[in-house]
């Protein structure tokens, strides 16, 4: 259960990045061209280090600072239509799925360290 939580982190972890880059620049930019709102992959890099590694202490803080995804994703599917809205729901389900990979991950970490 370990390994699958630690997989799933990571792979969505990684997966958030390539979406918010994606969309930012290419998708479905707010302004043709792209924008400077790409930018806002640069937090989710901060981490990347620390759940590739395994370090509990990195999951329990990105598990809170996913929540901001999450956030962005409900407000963007809310008042966008197109494009926009189905990766604003992929962002979303990234989201809570990094999350639940997370807590998962530190929960069972901390069982096995005992």
């Amino acid at each position: 259960m370990i390994r699958w939580s630690y997989l799933t982190a990571c792979g969505s972890l990684i997966a958030l990045i390539f979406l918010c880059l994606a969309w930012e620049l290419r998708l479905a930019p707010v302004q043709p061209g792209g924008s400077w709102l790409a930018l806002k992959c640069l937090p989710l890099l901060a981490p990347l280090f620390g759940i590739l590694h395994g370090r509990r202490y990195t999951y329990q803080w990105a598990s809170m600072m996913i929540l901001l995804y999450f956030t962005e994703g409900i407000v963007r599917a809310t008042t966008e239509t197109g494009t926009g809205q189905s990766l604003a729901i992929a962002e979303t389900g990234l989201a809570v799925t990094f999350f639940v990979a997370a807590v998962a991950y530190a929960r069972l970490s901390r069982r096995s360290a005992k």
